[in-house]
């Protein structure tokens, strides 16, 4: 794969900048952490070279001096959000979390439940969840007219009334699941409440996307925009900075609107605000990383392809609305592409056409299409994982790697014991058989080895992929998209 992005240099300079934020100010440093801190694969797809855990293997370096806030909107635990990219409900990704910043030996102080209202029974059970478990538990509330009444805000009856997060730390870093989880307004209200406690702290933003230094047009940017079409965000000039500096950046709306709060507490506490704009808050030197812009360029395109295929998905599954897939469709416009722009799509249909039935395709690295069709004992998508281990190792697409003398077994144990109404076997399925194969016969064994040169390769399906599929597909690190149709006509998929 291509590559467009010096991991090395950027995490030089964004090391450097964070460590600048943290001696600007006197006793403590909140430092809001946008994107994903574990699992960047938004960030790997559209920016390749990108490493998924670079932000976190960063915070190792500070991590003596650091501490850790979860943060989770109350409405995403009730609503039971789904994180897309690993198929996980916000509220277990939490506890993901936790466990996985636990096992690098970083301290974790506590989760914050953002917007809470008394009597949802799910945000009660998930915070009696986290109590048996030992997790400090803390509660913020809504604040009317947040974040257009800064009045309010910064008062005994805003801020003043959220539960103060205790913390030991110089570095105090606050994440989330996922984006709107109310990241910002937890690192206020502890700056506000800093301050009535007598403690000088301060605020930056670990920055990913939008990107402030590329243009607001430029495929990233719009890439940012596709991957948060549920929270409604939009890119756009950011008009603190042009009035303050006269030169032209790019910001998200809710940073904007949230801007005069912030700016309004610092000039509260300090007598004025360290920053002229929400640019100035956030520290982001990923443009300045860029080493190849065509790479990235087309990497960026081919994800807000695959965000429209997720959101048109999504659609079909009850997930999202049609305003999302009509905006999904306006950034597709916005970025002059469309899903004929990926390659792939084109050789799962033309194979689903020719055989009448389901089909998948995998582009490998070298640019051939490997396809996989509805078979007697395997659905498309694990054929077509079969198919491109044999290309990958050079083996004849006619050898049969797994006998149906194994094949058969599984498929009566998935029907006549587990009740699986479905007869063909899945992709999980079908790689245990041939792990197990691999054991005996070395051809076998030649195709299990091609499974790592698997990531990073472009997928799609003629038709909804089923849980387990789409799981395999992820776990294996391909890309994979889904046309928004449901296999022989099924409610459930």
């Amino acid at each position: 794969m291509k590559t467009g992005f010096d991991n090395d240099r950027y995490i030089r300079m964004q090391s450097r900048n964070i460590l600048e934020r943290i001696e600007r100010f006197g006793d403590k440093l909140y430092l809001e952490f946008g994107g994903k801190l574990f699992d960047d694969y938004h960030a790997a797809r559209v920016v390749p070279g990108f490493k998924p855990d670079t932000k976190i293997n960063m915070l190792l370096e500070l991590k003596d001096s650091a501490e850790i806030i979860l943060a989770i909107h109350a409405g995403d635990i009730e609503r039971n959000k789904i994180r897309s990219d690993i198929d996980i409900a916000y509220d277990r990704e939490v506890l993901r979390l936790i466990d996985a910043f636990r096992a690098r030996g970083l301290l974790v102080s506590g989760v914050v439940i953002t917007r809470y209202r008394e009597g949802h029974s799910a945000v009660d059970g998930f915070i009696g969840r986290l109590e048996r478990l030992g997790v400090r538990v803390y509660r913020h509330y809504p604040i009317e007219g947040y974040p257009k009444n800064p009045k309010l805000i910064i008062s005994e009856e805003g801020f003043g009334r959220n539960d103060f997060i205790e913390t030991t730390r110089p570095l105090v870093v606050v994440t989330a699941p996922g984006p709107g989880s109310g990241k910002l307004a937890v690192c206020l209200s502890q700056v506000y409440q800093e301050y009535r406690r007598g403690v000088r702290a301060g605020y930056a933003k670990f920055e990913t996307f939008p990107v402030w230094n590329l243009p607001l047009t430029h495929p990233v940017n719009l890439a940012y925009e596709a991957a948060t079409i549920d929270l409604d965000d939009l890119n756009m000039i950011d008009p603190f900075h042009l009035e303050a500096y006269g030169v032209s950046t790019v910001n998200y709306n809710r940073d904007v609107e949230s801007f005069p709060v912030l700016n309004a507490m610092f000039t509260h506490i300090y007598g004025e605000s360290p920053y002229k704009s929400p640019t100035d808050m956030g520290v982001n030197m990923i443009g300045s990383c860029i080493t190849d812009d065509e790479v990235v360029c087309a990497a960026a395109r081919q994800e807000i392809i695959r965000r429209y295929y997720q959101t048109a998905c999504a659609f079909k599954r009850g997930r999202a609305d049609m305003d999302m897939v009509y905006k999904a469709e306006l950034i597709m416009d916005r970025a002059g592409i469309s899903v004929d722009d990926r390659p792939v799509v084109a050789a799962a249909l033309k194979r689903a056409e020719e055989t009448g039935d389901a089909a998948m395709a995998i582009e490998l690295p070298d640019g051939s299409m490997i396809t996989g069709k509805t078979g007697s004992f395997m659905g498309p998508a694990a054929g077509a994982l079969v198919n491109a281990l044999k290309a990958l190792a050079g083996i004849n697409k006619d050898i049969d790697l797994i006998s149906p003398i194994i094949l058969e077994p599984i498929r009566k144990l998935k029907t006549d014991h587990f009740g699986s109404e479905n007869p063909l076997l899945h992709s999980d399925e079908v790689l245990y058989a041939l792990s197990i194969c691999a054991a005996t016969n070395p051809t076998a064994e030649l195709a299990m080895k091609q499974i790592p040169r698997l990531r990073g390769c472009e997928a799609h399906s003629s038709v909804m992929l089923t849980p387990a599929d789409n799981s395999v597909y992820r776990k294996l690190g391909l890309n994979c998209t889904s046309e928004p149709i449901r296999h022989g006509n099924r409610v459930y998929v």
